[in-house]
């Protein structure tokens, strides 16, 4: 009995993080619908805030893109903060004769959120667009971002991160993987507000920051938490474009992923209140959608152990071990002929099964590691 208890306890936990959450928000979106009163015109003033480590490839570009950006000239200027970087990313920076952009340069590397919290202290923008070295941005990003901060309910805004150049099978189900969560990054603010924003492109209202915890991982998380504890939503707007190159092979996907997912765990170490529903407003949608997928690999693990031991007497038990069994060898068959995974459902297990072989890798690295902060 205890058994066919674990077996449908993880069976239906599985459901629901993965089709079951989704479909609801989808449902809410559809039912109940939040809309945003956005303002095309309005252009408040404006922070980029970047904080860089060893980024000398790619620097220059980004302030070319960012100085393109379609805003106002005068109410926009840029922070980089390099942090602790030994490369002439400084020296790039300053080379620029701009006067919108200043430098922060720090001896010692402390990781980002410490860059941050330095960065926006000095900032005296109205609005902080927060973004990444490696992406570049839309020129009418930044209008669409802030044409949502219009609204007063409105604390943060999330742009859409397009991956381009998916040259490699695993890259185009890592793709694929992407566009189902911003399916539901989109239902979740149509519906109220989402439980994360896009490292490399969201902003948000200066007054709302406040100081992350030294070493925080997932700023793009925490932050948003916090606007959404503090009443204000946070949404999503898919006509602010950023554009990044996914990861062709598991092994250049493996640590960036493993960090970010370890990040999860520790930030309910960081901000424990997430986890109280009294406190945290999107409780069950941070649940749903955060924490229930760090337990996804560990719930397949419980499901194939239960399905096995209850196989010849429950036949949906046989079934779902025979499925387990058949992902394992489509991963298989692709790594011994690759032409299969040019297949789109050879393409999304592959996908599946390497993003929660590195959540449940992502557990082992954030009781190891505690200089993970460290990019």
């Amino acid at each position: 009995m205890g058994v066919y208890i674990v077996f449908w306890l993880s069976a239906l936990l599985l459901v629901h993080v993965f089709v079951g959450y989704p479909a609801c928000v989808w449902w809410l979106a559809q039912v109940l619908p939040q809309r945003v009163r956005k303002l095309a015109a309005v252009t408040p003033t404006v922070t980029v805030v970047l904080a860089v480590y060893e980024g000398a490839e790619h620097i220059r570009t980004k302030l070319t893109n960012l100085l393109a950006l379609d805003y106002p000239e005068g109410k926009l200027d840029i922070i980089v903060a390099c942090d602790g970087c030994r490369d002439d990313t400084a020296v790039q920076c300053r080379q620029f004769s701009d006067s919108r952009i200043r430098v922060l340069e720090f001896a010692e590397r402390r990781g980002k959120a410490a860059c941050l919290n330095d960065a926006i202290a000095s900032a005296s923008g109205e609005v902080l667009l927060m973004t990444d070295v490696r992406q570049n941005l839309d020129p009418a990003a930044l209008r669409e971002l802030v044409a949502n901060l219009a609204d007063p309910a409105v604390g943060a805004v999330s742009g859409e991160l397009r991956l381009q150049d998916a040259l490699t099978n695993f890259a185009g189900g890592v793709d694929a993987y992407w566009r189902y969560e911003k399916l539901i990054r989109h239902a979740e603010s149509r519906s109220g507000s989402t439980v994360g924003v896009t490292g490399a492109i969201y902003a948000m209202r200066r007054e709302l920051f406040r100081p992350l915890p030294p070493g925080t991982v997932l700023d793009d998380v925490l932050i948003p938490m916090r606007i959404g504890a503090s009443g204000q939503r946070v949404v999503f707007e898919p006509l602010a474009l950023a554009w990044d190159r996914p990861s062709q092979q598991p092994a250049q996907e493996r640590g960036r992923k493993i960090r970010t997912l370890a990040g999860n765990y520790q930030l309910i170490q960081l901000a424990p209140w997430l986890l109280l529903p009294w406190r945290n407003p999107l409780w069950w949608r941070f649940v749903s959608h955060k924490l229930l997928r760090l337990l996804a690999p560990w719930l397949m693990v419980s499901l194939a152990l239960s399905s096995a031991a209850l196989a010849t007497r429950h036949a949906v038990c046989a079934l779902t071990l025979l499925l387990l069994v058949g992902g394992v060898g489509v991963v298989a068959l692709d790594r011994w002929l690759p032409a299969a995974g040019r297949l789109l459902p050879v393409r999304l297990i592959v996908a599946f099964w390497y993003l929660n072989l590195f959540a449940a890798q992502a557990l082992i690295a954030f009781a190891r590691n505690r200089r993970l902060h460290l990019w």
